[in-house]
């Protein structure tokens, strides 16, 4: 096979790297896909950081041995915060991450360098986003917020719900007293359930969606390694470690046709 025939490999805890799928389909429509969501060892977050390291590795191994890859794209920011360094060393693809597109864009977007970043709780335990912003601009001020219930909101269905908005109110009024003016979504499930986290925090503050810098970062990397493929039409290809159907059920509301997941199993 070409080497840019090759697929581009996506591992998140879930579905909430399907975001970046929808992105990089848009971006790069020519591009084969695949993607592998934890869902049986969901959620990371609150997770030990060796254990996260542990589950992203063996997901890579399975993607690297078992199918044709030319790239890796950690989706998941917990994985992303805990290991992406770790990770190169195991693997000669090129392997990126979803914190740093979304911290570029930030500290791009602040007016005032206030910037409010909400993740898991191990995502904002690792201080990733923080210690990332600063050595981009050390005169940027940041708040951050582990809202460790969303991921679960996600990935039961539950975002509409009365008891969501509570709970959102709860997470983010916080940052919305620091008088943050961009909010990193630094999961990749919460651009899911963006307009509830818009309705809190006002329109006021700009939300940072990781996925599409991802996906933009992963098309220059691509292109400086002549690796682009051309076309529009390219393939997606889905892995999940448990029950397929939610899996399924959420892929098709969120990117707009059926998509059939196969499990594997550690």
């Amino acid at each position: 096979m070409e080497e840019r025939d090759k697929a581009i490999a996506l591992l998140d805890s879930g579905v909430g790297g399907l975001t970046l799928v929808r992105e990089l389909r848009n971006l790069l429509p020519g591009e084969n896909i695949v993607y592998f969501g934890d869902t049986a060892r969901m959620p990371y977050g609150p997770r030990p950081a060796a254990q996260v390291q542990s589950f992203a590795l063996e997901i890579m191994d399975f993607l690297y041995t078992a199918q044709d890859i030319k790239m890796v794209i950690v989706a998941c920011n917990t994985a992303t915060a805990v290991g992406l360094e770790h990770y190169r060393k195991h693997f000669p693809v090129p392997i990126l991450g979803v914190l740093e597109p979304g911290a570029k864009a930030a500290v791009n977007l602040t007016r005032t360098k206030r910037v409010g970043v909400i993740g898991t709780e191990g995502t904002i335990a690792s201080r990733a986003y923080p210690r990332t912003i600063c050595q981009l601009d050390e005169s940027v001020q940041v708040f951050d917020r582990a809202c460790p219930m969303f991921v679960l909101v996600v990935e039961n269905q539950l975002i509409d719900t009365p008891e969501t908005l509570r709970v959102a109110e709860s997470y983010l009024e916080p940052l919305v007293r620091e008088n943050v003016d961009a909010l990193i979504l630094g999961c990749t499930h919460y651009p899911l359930m963006e307009h509830v986290i818009a309705q809190v925090m006002g329109e006021s503050v700009v939300l940072v969606n990781s996925a599409w810098f991802t996906a933009s970062t992963a098309r220059e990397k691509l292109a400086e390694m002549d690796l682009l493929r051309s076309g529009s039409c390219g393939w997606q290809r889905f892995f999940v470690s448990g029950e397929p159907a939610n899996f399924e059920q959420i892929g098709r509301r969120l990117l707009g046709y059926d998509l059939k997941a196969y499990r594997v199993t550690f």
